[in-house]
């Protein structure tokens, strides 16, 4: 219980957080059911494929991308260069978005802007750093004005996100937000209902949660966010 404590503790303050609330409703909100945060999705009719081996690199999708992709219209609506992804090219756990902002599309790097902040925080808090994991993004270009990514454009992009989870065969794989989990799970169901479970996928194991530009505006939804990245530290500790 004390560790349990010190943990809780020692996430708050890397997020941030100076003190903790006292009102009982807060501290009484439900955490995910030993059944919810087990759970497999299940889709018969498209079931998640399983890792194939492979012996690309992630330079090898860089280079076929390219400098100037052409392969939707996201070129020709704002994007200033292509922004394939970072960190470690073996890391056993990778975080998925939905697409470059403002601030990624300049630096040519995902998540580097005050959401990006706060996701170092977060991966701080579980012991590791951001050059130990990789992140990507399912689209690879900025939307114009940070609108969602259209059907046609995750049609074109998300092949190469596939082939990244692919070439770094992660432990966990943990989505960021509503559009990044249902890209990947192919489902409808809104994030309330898919964070905090674990999903087989693609032969490694999926773990969606709140975008940190969520958290931003909902900081008492860190609670849930810390209660997933528990259950991603104990898989990758092999405690869970």
């Amino acid at each position: 219980m004390g560790r349990e404590i010190a943990d809780h503790l020692r996430f708050y303050a890397e997020l941030g957080v100076a003190g903790l609330s006292r009102d009982p409703q807060w501290r009484s909100r439900a955490t995910p059911s030993a059944d919810a945060s087990t759970s497999a999705l299940e889709h018969p009719s498209t079931p998640a494929p399983e890792h194939p081996s492979t012996l690309e690199s992630l330079d090898d999708i860089k280079t076929e991308i390219g400098p100037a992709c052409t392969r939707c219209k996201l070129c020709s609506l704002g994007r200033s260069q292509i922004v394939f992804g970072t960190g470690h090219p073996k890391a056993r756990l990778m975080f998925v978005g939905e697409a470059p902002g403002e601030e990624e599309d300049e630096r040519g790097e995902p998540f580097v802007g005050r959401s990006g902040q706060l996701l170092t925080k977060i991966i701080e808090a579980i012991g590791l750093s951001r050059e130990q994991v990789y992140i990507a993004n399912v689209i690879k270009c900025r939307p114009p004005n940070n609108r969602n990514p259209e059907p046609d454009e995750v049609a074109a992009c998300e092949p190469f996100l596939f082939r990244q989870i692919d070439v770094i065969n992660p432990a966990v794989i943990v989505p960021l937000g509503k559009f990044a989990a249902q890209c990947l799970l192919k489902t409808t169901d809104p994030i309330t209902r898919l964070r905090g479970r674990r999903f087989n996928y693609r032969g490694t194991t999926l773990i969606p949660t709140f975008h940190p530009a969520y958290l931003l505006r909902n900081p008492s939804a860190k609670r849930e966010v810390w209660d997933d990245m528990k259950l991603v530290r104990a898989i990758l500790q092999g405690d869970a």
